[in-house]
């Protein structure tokens, strides 16, 4: 893996610019009474994806899990972003055991989302960009607000390489050649493209507009029966997630070996003092 740090959404060069103070509530939790869980990330100002966030979804999947939801949306309590990605100081003068544990997280995240047996659906109210795309393709239902917003796996242009198991699930979502073309490319895409390509199912007004079409997908399947539905998502995703589980610690030593070498933390470095000259 190689990284160049060029370019990022301009919402994630705010955050790394600041210094945020903590917040009771990463991830905000609104049931309703049709049986449906609202999930929001809220970690302002863009939602990256750190060790505490991904921690805190986790924990929240796995508990509304247990309550019995009909299902899951997952949005965000921001205004104009879903989640701008991973978050760049886990990453910057990090240590071996904190890098290892982020990575995990976001094992742990990805297989909790993408194994739930129950609906999901993501209301994408903003900008969706790498771990932002993640979180949107690892349900099954996508919904994106017209508009700038923008959303793929873009690793190519920050100088990174998306993990094996973050491009098999774009290529389960896109197919194989737009997945190859937009991988190579970085490619970030319009709402319009995005569905052009089956990357999100339909186009929304506004976030309300957004989790209400949510809502009705994970709802037309209230007369089917829901045990025969679920074995049959795991099915269809048992091979992905079983090889993250056995080559788990081989992508978590790729990853750390990556980021805690000399020359990727020289590239971050400057990065870093690039953002704040603006």
């Amino acid at each position: 893996m190689a990284i160049v740090m060029r370019k990022l959404i301009r919402p994630q060069v705010n955050f790394y610019l600041r210094n945020l103070s903590s917040q009771t509530k990463l991830v905000e939790v609104e049931q309703r009474d049709s049986g449906i869980a609202v999930v929001s990330m809220n970690r302002a100002p863009v939602n990256s994806l750190n060790l505490e966030l991904l921690t805190e979804l986790t924990t929240t999947l796995n508990d509304v899990k247990k309550q019995k939801a009909k299902g899951i949306i997952i949005t965000s309590s921001l205004a104009t972003v879903f989640s701008a990605g991973l978050d760049i100081m886990e990453m910057y003068k990090t240590n071996v055991d904190r890098c290892t544990k982020f990575w995990n997280a976001l094992q742990d995240y990805w297989m909790t989302l993408y194994g739930l047996e129950i609906r999901t659906a993501a209301a994408i109210n903003g900008a969706s960009p790498a771990g932002g795309c993640l979180t949107a393709i690892a349900c099954e239902y996508r919904v994106i607000v017209g508009g700038k917003n923008m959303i793929g796996l873009n690793e190519t242009k920050l100088g990174i390489v998306a993990p094996q198991w973050f491009k098999e699930n774009y290529i389960s979502t896109i197919g194989y050649r737009k997945a190859e073309l937009a991988l190579l490319r970085g490619t970030l895409f319009t709402p319009e493209e995005a569905l052009n390509i089956n990357l999100v199912d339909e186009l929304a007004s506004n976030k309300d507009d957004a989790i209400a079409k949510c809502e009705k997908y994970i709802n037309s399947f209230d007369k089917i029966p829901a045990e025969a539905v679920g074995v049959t998502k795991l099915q269809l995703r048992n091979n992905l997630i079983s090889w993250l589980k056995n080559n788990r610690q081989k992508d978590t030593e790729i990853f750390v070996n990556f980021v805690t070498s000399p020359k990727v933390q020289a590239g971050l470095e400057m990065y870093l003092q690039s953002l704040k000259k603006k």
